[in-house]
């Protein structure tokens, strides 16, 4: 059974058809986030520890690190970049256990991440993209790391789902011929928005089941892609995730944490509360009032997706007896409540190897 293997200094992951879906986080990412882009440029890390602890505390599996930032102050990244993937990277290992995701375009901060990460990243990515090929792949065998590949090549992003086959499994041959094994590579089949392809769910799906039983990969996705442009985009990527679980997708770039409420939601609800005549305790905090009122918590938290997720794994035997379902679901220790553990001390996870 394929097992791709992703470790960090102290913890292993596997990516497997009968593990555990493997949640890929993807926060740490400041493209479309102009804020952190211009923390970053400033060398302002604090976002970045922030989404780092949020991440591993709602379940995900693997920290993807992407430093993507034109700096106002130098355009070049090839100049930028590496540098600054270092420092993200060493910033994270030295805050959370989780394996690493190296990602990025420009081939230096890729070496760079890999150079800094200590344990065995997953490196995003490759594609078919011939100069992409010739760089990626001998950086892979180089570090003896698995790679994403992507199913694009030098035509661009094909909306013939066979097209995008063949693309990954030409990346899959050409691996061979460096001597990177199949189980090293997460294929991503692209998943193109619904909302613009009525089709693209089902696309997915079945290239999933083709990458699975005819090349013998992992697969992984940008899972929210699935819903952009369209309404209550949760509740669609919650619906896709199972979906695409069961299809025998092995793993998702996604973002795992429910952000928090804004002051100005909170600030909305209350006017609105009281316009009812309704009248609150005086002392009564914004988190009580979030939870009162369903309009979630002033903390970062598991996200839907992460439910949906869990009862997935549960689903599919891959959470034997519910175990880890039933600890998802219980309710937090309310404050000055004491915390209840169990097991002996110092008893350590064991982790598998292919």
């Amino acid at each position: 059974m394929t097992r791709t293997i992703v470790e960090s200094k102290t913890k292993t992951a596997v990516i497997g058809f009968d593990e555990p879906f493997c949640v890929i986080g993807e926060r740490i990412n400041p493209t479309g986030r102009k804020k952190l882009a211009a923390e970053l440029e400033a060398g302002d890390f604090s976002t970045v520890e922030a989404d780092a602890i949020a991440q591993a505390a709602a379940g995900a599996t693997v920290l993807d690190i992407n430093a993507g930032v034109v700096y106002n102050s130098n355009p070049n990244p090839n100049e930028t970049e590496p540098p600054l993937m270092t420092k993200i990277v060493e910033l994270v290992q030295g805050l959370v256990d989780l394996p690493l995701c190296i990602d990025s375009s420009v081939p230096a901060a890729l070496e760079a991440g890999l150079k800094a990460c200590e344990g065995r990243p997953l490196l995003n990515s490759v594609t078919g993209e011939e100069d992409r090929l010739e760089y990626v792949l001998p950086l892979v065998k180089k570090y003896n790391v698995p790679v994403v590949a992507i199913s694009n090549d030098d035509t661009g992003i094909s909306e013939d789902p066979d097209v995008r086959f063949e693309v990954a499994k030409k990346i899959v041959q050409r691996a061979a011929d460096f001597g990177i094994p199949a189980h090293d590579i997460v294929v991503d089949p692209l998943v193109m928005p619904v909302g613009a392809m009525s089709t693209a769910g089902l696309q997915v799906f079945t290239l999933v089941r083709r990458l699975r039983d005819e090349l013998g990969v992992n697969t992984t996705c940008g899972a929210s892609n699935i819903s952009f442009g369209l309404p209550n985009r949760h509740g669609i990527n919650n619906a896709f995730l199972p979906m695409a679980i069961a299809a025998g997708m092995t793993s998702a770039i996604m973002n795992p944490i429910a952000l928090p409420v804004k002051q100005a939601e909170i600030e909305a609800k209350k006017a609105e509360v009281a316009a009812t005549g309704l009248v609150l305790p005086a002392d009564m905090d914004d988190e009580t009032f979030c939870q009162l009122f369903g309009l979630g918590s002033t903390k970062p938290r598991a996200g839907k997706e992460m439910e949906a997720i869990m009862a997935a794994n549960f689903l599919t035997d891959n959470d034997p007896h519910g175990g880890n379902w039933i600890r998802f679901n219980k309710a937090p220790p309310k404050p000055g409540e004491a915390v209840r553990t169990g097991g002996r001390a110092g008893s350590r996870s064991r982790s598998r190897r292919a």
